[in-house]
């Protein structure tokens, strides 16, 4: 043992991380409060939780540790996330497998030497990638669809120890300080691994989940709202000037949403705004206060202008189909503030407590949603429930 952990001195731990990714969907209890999940099925990644906390996450024994190559299928359309951890030493010595910008990001941290490498082609195009990892000699090789993707090298002055002990390795999520990262990236990714061969071991993982979320068949872009939770931001976040105005637009086919799309408060204020779909009456309905707009859902586009006097509404860039509400900051004292202090919903209507409490959730797929002309990732919202950030089932 002591020549196999020699030669794999830098490159076997990412290579180990890779042995004992996911196994499937089927959990029994074990004893312990937690689930136990055994291997061979498919695994979403992007299930509700803290997000740097890992889904899965599994021990074994150094020792048991035989083959050094591992292959699995990765899909998303989620440009970035953590896929997976491993470390020894209780965390002393670990690695990270993640994408950023839909490119594959490795980061290790062994002894004194401390790698950070991204490449090979993007991941985030929602087909199935098959990704292997294997050691050769001091490099540490990732293919993508047979191809080479990543290859890393790793050389330290260090004496080489003999490992002995543990391997904590873990899915969707790290078991150490996330500022312990070379490279900063948002964790949380909606996507899903299947088809795993892991080093031929076959040990259980724990996860706290009561259940975990199946993978859907066929997927699509967007962010899909399964009726039970939505996604809040702070308004602040938005690189919005003072009485400029604010431009939000909503892709998708609104005659198949059922529930509040978008709402926003100002602090200390009533809800300020809410755009709803109904399945019911067909409609959906733009409010303001006492001021409503009611459109039919089957457009596929609405695009919302905040104005400092003004609420402007377009369906599907149609302008004779264009309808204003007048708003001024006199009438609406807190109008102006809903876009620099307060808080913006997506998915749900919010309720008046800080703690973000909400209602009325939508069920539905937005295909794309912008302010400002930019993508809004929910990803990156201060409260993130049961929200499918970049797919909806085909």
């Amino acid at each position: 043992m002591a020549m196999f952990w020699k030669e794999m001195a830098g490159g076997l731990l990412l290579t180990l991380s890779l042995a004992l990714l996911v196994r499937g969907a089927e959990g029994q209890g074990n004893g312990r409060d937690k689930k136990q999940v055994s291997g061979g099925a498919t695994i979403y990644l992007g299930q509700d939780r803290d997000f740097w906390t890992p889904l899965i996450h599994t021990t074994v024994n150094l020792s048991d540790i035989r083959s050094i190559k591992s292959t699995f299928q990765l899909r998303t359309f989620d440009p970035e996330g953590a896929i997976f951890y491993g470390d020894t030493k209780d965390g002393l010595d670990w690695f990270v497998l993640s994408l950023k910008d839909g490119i594959p990001l490795m980061q290790i941290s062994k002894g004194d030497v401390h790698v950070s490498v991204s490449g090979g082609p993007k991941l985030n195009d929602g087909k199935w990638h098959k990704l292997e990892v294997s050691n050769q000699g001091k490099f540490v090789v990732l293919e993508v669809d047979g191809s080479n993707g990543l290859v890393v090298g790793m050389q330290s002055e260090q004496t080489e120890e003999v490992l002995t002990g543990k391997l904590r390795l873990a899915l969707g999520g790290i078991l150490i300080d996330k500022e312990a990262m070379i490279v900063q990236f948002e964790p949380h990714l909606d996507g899903c691994v299947r088809e795993g061969n892991w080093l031929n071991l076959s040990v259980p993982w724990d996860t706290e989940a009561e259940e975990l979320w199946p993978c859907h068949q066929n997927v699509r872009p967007g962010s899909f709202f399964p009726g039970t939770g939505f996604a809040v931001f702070n308004t602040s976040v938005f690189p919005i000037e003072a009485d400029r105005v604010v431009m939000a637009e909503f892709w998708g086919d609104f005659s198949k949403m059922d529930g509040t799309i978008l709402s926003i408060r100002a602090p200390g204020q009533e809800l300020m705004f809410a755009l709803v779909a109904n399945n019911t009456t067909e409609e959906v309905t733009l409010t303001f206060g006492e001021q409503r707009i009611s459109v039919k859902d089957t457009l596929k586009k609405l695009a919302i202008t905040f104005q400092a006097d003004s609420l402007r509404v377009l369906q599907d860039e149609d302008e004779s189909k264009t309808t204003s509400l007048s708003v001024g900051s006199e009438s609406r004292p807190g109008y102006l503030n809903m876009w620099r202090e307060g808080r913006l919903a997506v998915g749900g209507l919010l309720g008046d407590g800080e703690d973000d409490a909400g209602s009325q959730f939508l069920t539905g797929c937005l295909e794309k949603l912008q302010v400002q002309e930019k993508d809004l990732d929910l990803d990156l919202a201060v409260k993130h429930v049961s929200v499918s950030s970049h797919s909806c089932p085909a």
